[in-house]
């Protein structure tokens, strides 16, 4: 019988299902024909797997040649699937061994001389494939992000003839070698510190707040004042990845590039652009792709200019600011990607930006000011733990030198932090829960009646009242505390601007 089985995976969303590709050759005339719900990409590989054939000086089977591409209901797209169609019809042909094909899975596209092209989604077929007991075989240009895979069993091949030379035991391949989550080849220039940064007590203090408790932040104040700059500051106060959060990043990475980032290894910090759409934001598409919310996972997500972005745009934040995760739903399946990122936001107060500025006149209406805020809806500022004011820099100090009275070493301090809540209840304030919030993050009962005043006068929601309750917990575990007192109560009061009056 002219029966060819290869494995291969395709890619939708985290996910990397498994597909069996079928080829039958029978009697007729000369035919190629390509079943299983394949776009229009896998319909043309039947060109590229027959040039290829040809030029690699393989037989083409001059028959009638049936490629079925099994489940029948997945949809198909793109070119990874090269690499097993062409592997399919050498093995019903009987060119190569095929008491070997169920032992591995394949993936790659093919140029028309053989040359193996690398394809996305490696990190997720590579651990499916691993949990499956098989191993796979890729393109070498895909070698350098499979080499994030302890776990998996990958052979890197740069040209058809290697993997066929490889299944008929004449040489094999090599295996790829696994690579530690930051090598000091990638390792990234030292991050500026707070120290360099004049003034701006208050934003500092905040902003090694946020990173202790990966809170979410907004800063509004004047152009010229220091937010992106101050923005730019958080991934180096962050500690290092762990390996799994690394292969979290690399996994949902691996969805959009061919090849290992110069980034690998480190937080990610996404700064898109205000015109960006919500499908960019949240991901989307007919074969879904993950968003900048999700290329921020174990990151950070910085909006600058936030009121400038599509009001539906930034609305679209709000479930996974509360979730951790963004679900892309479609007819026939869902896709699920990861996006536990930390929101850090900057802002003028006005349009013209000079609202608080001492040096400039605002020349903004009332109205014009209104409609400006108005843009970031109520809901969502209730999201963001710390709301605070960025006032523009005096000119005469800049001529001063770099105030002393921060940490020396912020990052062990905010490393001690966040090593406090993980013991305690094994993730971050921020993350926690209304239960566990209530459970692990009440101050002392001195601190009540301060609590329950601001909240009276801020008119804060519940959900607002549960984030000033964690701001307050990172405070306290900044300063080594057991449970919070009225110090750090009133200190996260501080950093719940009142947004609508400020300016």
């Amino acid at each position: 019988m002219s029966l060819g089985t290869v494995f291969a995976r395709v890619e939708y969303g985290m996910e990397a299902p498994l597909v069996r590709v079928e080829v039958h050759l029978s009697a007729g005339l000369p035919r190629f024909n390509l079943v299983g719900l394949p776009e229009k990409a896998v319909n043309e590989s039947r060109s590229r797997v027959r040039s290829a054939l040809i030029n690699c000086g393989f037989i083409f089977p001059a028959r009638h040649i049936t490629v079925n591409l099994s489940p029948a209901d997945l949809p198909k797209s793109g070119g990874r699937l090269d690499l097993a169609i062409a592997l399919g019809i050498l093995a019903a042909a009987k060119q190569i061994k095929t008491d070997v094909l169920a032992q591995y899975e394949f993936l790659g596209e093919l140029a028309l001389n053989g040359e193996l092209l690398p394809v996305s989604g490696i990190i997720p077929a590579g651990l499916a494939c691993a949990q499956a007991k098989r191993s796979l075989i890729i393109s070498q240009r895909n070698a350098d992000i499979a080499g994030v895979l302890k776990q998996a069993r990958i052979y890197a091949a740069e040209h058809l003839v290697q993997v066929v030379a490889h299944l008929n035991q004449i040489k094999p391949l090599p295996n790829v070698q696994p690579v530690q989550p930051a090598p000091p080849a990638r390792a990234a220039k030292p991050s500026p510190g707070l120290d360099s940064i004049v003034g701006q007590q208050q934003a500092k203090r905040a902003l090694i707040l946020a990173a202790a408790g990966g809170h979410n932040m907004l800063m509004f104040g004047p152009p010229g004042s220091g937010k992106t700059m101050l923005a730019r500051r958080l991934p180096g106060l962050l500690p290092p990845l762990s390996d799994e959060e690394a292969l979290e990043v690399a996994s949902i990475s691996s969805l959009v590039e061919r090849e290992r980032p110069a980034t690998w290894g480190m937080r990610p910090f996404r700064a898109p652009h205000h015109t960006a759409s919500a499908v960019a934001l949240v991901g989307g598409g007919s074969r879904p792709r993950p968003g900048e919310i999700s290329l921020a996972h174990n990151g950070v997500l910085f909006l600058d200019e936030l009121p400038e972005f599509s009001r539906h745009v930034l609305e679209v934040l709000r479930q996974p600011l509360e979730s951790g995760d963004i679900i892309v739903s479609r007819a026939a399946r869902s896709a699920r990607f990861p996006a536990r990122f930390q929101l850090l936001a900057a802002m003028n107060p006005c349009p013209c930006g000079h609202l608080s500025n001492p040096n400039k006149e605002c020349r903004c209406t009332p109205q014009r000011i209104e409609n400006y805020r108005a843009k970031i809806s109520g809901p969502l500022l209730d999201r963001l733990d710390l709301i605070i004011h960025v006032a523009a820099v005096p000119p005469e100090a800049e001529e001063a030198r770099p105030d002393s009275d921060q940490p020396k070493k912020p990052t062990e301090q905010i490393k001690a932090a966040r090593a406090r809540q993980l013991v305690r209840c094994g993730r971050l304030n921020a993350h926690l829960d209304a239960d566990a919030t209530q459970q692990f993050c009440m101050p002392t009962p001195a601190s009540m009646p301060i609590l329950e005043a601001a909240r009276a006068r801020l008119g804060l929601s519940m959900r607002g009242y549960h984030r000033l309750l964690r701001v307050a917990r990172t405070l306290a575990d900044l300063d080594g505390l057991t449970i919070p007192d009225k110090e750090q109560v009133m200190e996260a009061l501080s950093y719940r601007c009142d947004f609508d009056r400020a300016g």
